[in-house]
């Protein structure tokens, strides 16, 4: 089915506009702005008495808040849009509308992944001038890393991990019809795989006993964990602080590592927009 530019980019506005008025969405990126601030501060402090790369440290810090904070911003404003709408029943007008249901999704993902990442980089931008103000891009990174090249690897992992949580959002949201139940899927999902981190892959090797191999395929099923692997990869080049399964990668994939988690990404973004793109061609405004 066709998709009309014209069309899609109207629907990516007006989606970015309702992103920008929920109250819940602007106290998420007030959050991650405080918190990357005081992360970033904390961690330019700490820098110069230990004398390790202030920029790296600062990006190893901000990995967790993105793990937290990026996964609820986008789950919860993909899962109110659609559903919110059918619920209220302007979903129904929408569609009545000369647009495709290819266009209606791909404008709402658009436009709520335009909002989170939007939210990312002002967090972010602020982060980095706190580092330029304090030295910390002056500093040289360890084993020859660039700490400036990590950062910036750093933050396209951290929008694909945006894009992934806006995309499993907009899934739930078609596949839901009231909004209630939508947020209450989509605060189930952000704890199962925040959840599914490091607490349950500990949990899991202790009872399951697994071995290397097999403990990086349990944590690769996971969106979280492929970013946080691939975040460890980029600033500090190696996975030696992940133990037996971090060194079993290195030998296995050597540098087809990085491809293949960003690979993973990008398939956990285009498998759940191409179910919600089903699922509102199936359902329609019901």
């Amino acid at each position: 089915m066709s998709v009309e530019a014209r069309i899609l980019w109207v629907l990516t506005l007006k989606e970015l506009r309702d992103a920008w008025n929920n109250r819940w969405f602007l106290l998420y990126t007030g959050a991650f702005c405080v918190l990357a601030l005081g992360m970033s501060w904390l961690s330019l402090a700490g820098a110069a008495g230990s004398g390790f790369a202030g920029l790296g440290r600062t990006a190893a810090s901000l990995v967790h808040l993105v793990v937290l904070i990026v996964p609820l911003m986008g789950l919860t404003l993909g899962a109110a849009s659609l559903a919110g709408e059918r619920e209220r029943g302007s979903l129904i007008l929408l569609l009545a509308q000369p647009v495709s249901r290819v266009e209606v999704v791909l404008g709402k993902f658009l436009g709520l992944a335009a909002a989170v990442l939007s939210s990312l980089l002002l967090g972010f931008g602020l982060a980095l001038l706190v580092m330029a103000g304090g030295g910390g891009l002056r500093t040289a990174g360890a084993a020859g890393q660039d700490p400036l090249a990590g950062f910036l690897a750093f933050l396209g992992l951290a929008a694909l991990v945006a894009l992934v949580s806006v995309s499993l959002g907009l899934c739930i949201s078609t596949l839901t019809s009231r909004s209630a139940v939508a947020g209450g899927v989509s605060l189930f999902a952000w704890l199962l795989l925040v959840l599914l981190g490091d607490l349950g892959l500990m949990g899991t090797s202790l009872v399951m006993r697994l071995d290397a191999r097999h403990l990086l395929w349990s944590a690769l099923v996971n969106p979280l964990q492929e970013f946080k692997v691939a975040a460890i990869l980029a600033l500090r080049g190696g996975l030696e602080v992940l133990g037996p399964a971090g060194l079993y990668a290195t030998r296995t994939y050597g540098e087809g590592l990085m491809p293949l988690l960003v690979s993973l990404l990008v398939l956990w973004i285009l498998v759940p927009l191409g179910i919600s793109i089903w699922s509102l061609e199936r359902r329609g405004a019901q």
